[in-house]
This record gives C-alpha cells, sequence and structure tokens, in this order.
C-alpha cells in the first residue's frame, strides 16, 4: 500500500465527518465519527501526539511494516479510568443488651410516673408507697466512635411502652415520655436520625452514681429540682438542678 490510514472512532453516535489528518509522511489519520465532546477530543489530541512521537523512521520506508503501525497504536491507546465514589455508611449505634435498673437522685428521692401530664416527678416517697416509683429498662448501645467513660443508653419506663426522649424545642431541649409501639426500631439508631432523641450518654462518676447527657442536645442533662414534687427536665450544667442519679442494676 502507498500510504498508511490509521482509522479513529470515538463511539458517541453514528455521524460522519469524514476528514483526514496528516500525521507523517505517508501515515494520515481519518476520523470517522465526530468527537462531541471534549473528553472525547482531548482523548483525540493525546492520541495524536502519542502517534507523531511513536514514529522513529520514515513510514513510507521499506523496513516500515503493518506490525509497526500496529504496535504504534496499541501505544497510543488512551485509557480512561472511572472513579466511583463510595458514601460511607451513616454511623449508627448498635443495641448490646437491656438492664432493669431502680433510679433516684442524688437527694434519694424516686421518680414517679404522673399519668395525667405523662411526666416524670422527683418525689421522697414515705413508707409503703414503694409501689408508685419508676423502674426502668436501661438499653445499652455501642457507639460508632466511642466517648471515653461514657455509654450510650435508651430509658424506657418498665411494663410500659414509654421512653424518655429529648426534642429541641426552639433554644431549650425538653423532655418528653413517648410512647415506642415497634421497640425493634432501637435495636439499631443511625446517628442521623430522629431517634437519637431517644438516646443518652450515661457517664458514670462514682459507685452507681452516673449523669444522663442527652445525644441529640449535647451538655444538656436530665435533672432534678431543688424542691420535692417538681418534674424531671433537661438542663445545662450551669443550671441549680441535680443532674446525678443513682442508678442501680436490680437482680
Amino acid at each position: 500500500m502507498d500510504r498508511n490510514c490509521f482509522l479513529v472512532s470515538c463511539n458517541m453516535e453514528s455521524q460522519r465527518s469524514g476528514y483526514i489528518l496528516n500525521m507523517s509522511e505517508g501515515l494520515d489519520l481519518e476520523v470517522s465519527r465526530h468527537p462531541l465532546t471534549m473528553k472525547c477530543v482531548a482523548n483525540l489530541i493525546i492520541a495524536m501526539e502519542r502517534i507523531k512521537a511513536s514514529i522513529s523512521e520514515p513510514v513510507l520506508s521499506t523496513d516500515f511494516q503493518d506490525e509497526h503501525l500496529l504496535s504504534i497504536m496499541l501505544e497510543s491507546i488512551v485509557e480512561e479510568q472511572t472513579v466511583i465514589e463510595r458514601t460511607a455508611a451513616p454511623a449508627q449505634f448498635s443495641r448490646t443488651g437491656e438492664l432493669q435498673c431502680s433510679i433516684t437522685d442524688s437527694q434519694k428521692r424516686d421518680l414517679i410516673l404522673v399519668q395525667s401530664s405523662m411526666e416524670l416527678h422527683a418525689v421522697m416517697l414515705q413508707g409503703g408507697s414503694d409501689d408508685r416509683k419508676v423502674f426502668l429498662n436501661m438499653a445499652t448501645y455501642v457507639h460508632p466512635t466511642p466517648i471515653a467513660e461514657a455509654r450510650p443508653v435508651a430509658l424506657g419506663i418498665k411494663d410500659t411502652n414509654l421512653y424518655l426522649s429529648c426534642h429541641e424545642d426552639g433554644d431549650k431541649p425538653t423532655l418528653h415520655l413517648e410512647e415506642v409501639t415497634d421497640k425493634n426500631s432501637l435495636l439499631r439508631v443511625r446517628a442521623d436520625s430522629e431517634m437519637v432523641r431517644f438516646l443518652f450518654y450515661k457517664r458514670d462518676s462514682g459507685l452507681n452514681i452516673s449523669t444522663l447527657m442527652s445525644a441529640r442536645c449535647p451538655n444538656w442533662y436530665i435533672s432534678t429540682a431543688q424542691d420535692d414534687q417538681q418534674v424531671v427536665e433537661m438542663c445545662e450544667e450551669s443550671a441549680h438542678r441535680y443532674r446525678s442519679f443513682n442508678i442501680q442494676r436490680q437482680s
């Protein structure tokens, strides 16, 4: 053959352009399909420059064989790499177990459930009134990024479907009692989900003495008032309220 023709196809669509580019004496590059994207044009330019750089002897020389042209073509292939972005799975809290516990505040007051207002109150109970005090089903969790000396827990009222939860009402987080009919929904809690409102960080500061900080509202704690028979609420560390509780596992 008098001339070598290198046929290039940018496989975008079947539109023919039929233009020929002179690569070197004796070697033409025919573009059979129009490169409609900038990526295809860039790949074509890179391939042309590689072909030019690979020609070490005149193409019309009797020593230039088809094998030489094939070698030039293979060396000039533009490899494309597709980068797939992998989105990390959302962190989640995984439940590890559940304990039945008694709870009193630092003033040895029990918590009682006031059904009419769906609130917990801290009360100094008299003898014979133990049946009024609340016991907890405390579910424990593994944190995706553990916090030193603090463990995530969910606090349910024994023999009910009620769980303590922390909501953001304006600028002030508030403590609520919510009914959870599907308790399996608390087996795994995504860190970015609304279910985080049911989780609290239990931090121990002594034998059975703990604070309970909201996982949803950092630096806000479950607390009791200085006066007796008052509602259990969320508070900041600087508030004049009692934030420590005696939490003991029941046998």
